[in-house]
């Protein structure tokens, strides 16, 4: 059945996170280098702030979003300075008015994980090293497919590299990813998601093949579960045979008390023996795992208040304790999130 058309709409909506870490072991704001969100301790801090412009209409959909906040400073580091302000601008095109079928190109929210910059839409205050350690954005072309029931997606992808909007100085390789999405129910979504190209020069280049998976199962109406794994490999050297890996397991449990109230727990570990990702400089690579435990309290449709207890035990000092090395690290997060 062919696609009537339909009136534009735009539509506007923001976003503001404020927060604030408790180091109980260390006075200082700064954080481990391996954390990009919330990443500012023992002050009051602003995560993300951002405002967002959508367009849609049946054959076209474009979206522009500009933000601030530590988070935008930790993770648009590395481009130039009159690009690290945007959060999204991309621009789609419906192929087909018989089949859900979408070009968009743009800078994008990442296809890889299930957790995002937009803290309300995740279960848990803080974000998992998981999520911190591969990309929250891409910039590139995105061929997607909805299938009529909504029970399977898919997505073939051409990116300028890892979490980058321009590709590295001296990089003239673009790189590819692909999306696969299945829904056989309201209940289970199960993901597939992956990333190959290179993020050096083409002097130095070193290919990086990355897999994320990643299951969500609502188990009861108030008991959900997800479970994800993603696992890297990348050249040692230029032309190299062998291969560093890194790899992460985490489990995450929510449990809804009622509609304005939830918890979560959840349980990670992380392993990167070779730096590729997490450069640890200590014996054994960086190697950690991560508990954590937090209550949500929504006070309206717009406004939610979140509290995090979170603690972190690696293999060598990759912490500090009173200004000492440690393998310990325990902190508590507040965070106080106004949607619209």
């Amino acid at each position: 059945m062919a696609i009537a058309d339909t009136e534009s709409a735009i539509a506007i909506s923001g976003y503001l996170e404020t927060y604030h870490v408790h180091d109980f072991q260390q006075d200082s704001s700064v954080r481990p280098d391996f954390i990009y969100s919330h990443n500012v301790a023992n002050k009051p801090s602003i995560n993300l702030a951002m405002i967002k412009a959508a367009f849609n209409t049946a054959r076209v959909r474009a979206n522009l979003a500009v933000g601030s906040g530590t988070y935008m400073r930790a993770n648009y580091a590395l481009e130039p300075d009159n690009l690290q302000k945007i959060f999204e601008a991309n621009f789609g095109y419906r192929l087909s008015e018989q089949h859900a079928i979408w070009l968009d190109v743009g800078v994008m929210p990442s296809h890889i994980g299930f957790e995002s910059a937009i803290g309300v839409d995740n279960w848990t205050l803080t974000r998992s090293i998981m999520a911190d350690n591969s990309p929250y954005f891409e910039t590139g072309a995105k061929l997607s497919y909805t299938s009529a029931d909504g029970k399977w997606y898919g997505a073939a992808l051409l990116l300028n590299g890892w979490q980058r909007m321009q590709r590295p100085e001296g990089n003239t390789t673009p790189a590819f990813g692909h999306q696969l999405t299945y829904k056989p129910n309201s209940r289970v979504t199960l993901n597939s998601s992956s990333f190959i190209g290179n993020d050096q020069s083409d002097r130095e280049r070193k290919m990086r093949y990355f897999h994320n998976f990643y299951g969500q199962y609502a188990l009861t109406d108030q008991l959900s579960l997800l479970t994800g794994f993603d696992i890297g490999a990348e050249q040692k050297t230029h032309n190299s045979g062998d291969y560093s890996i890194w790899f992460t397991p985490v489990l995450i449990a929510q449990y809804r008390f009622s509609e304005r109230v939830n918890a979560a727990f959840r349980a990670e570990y992380y392993q990167d023996k070779d730096g590729v990702i997490i450069s640890s400089g200590t014996p054994n690579g960086f190697r950690t795992s991560s508990y954590s435990a937090n209550v949500d309290y929504r006070l309206s449709n717009q406004v939610m208040l979140r509290a995090e207890l979170r603690q972190y035990r690696g293999r060598d000092d990759y912490f500090l304790n009173d200004d000492k090395p440690s393998r310990d690290s325990l902190v508590g997060t507040t965070a106080l999130i106004l949607s619209f």
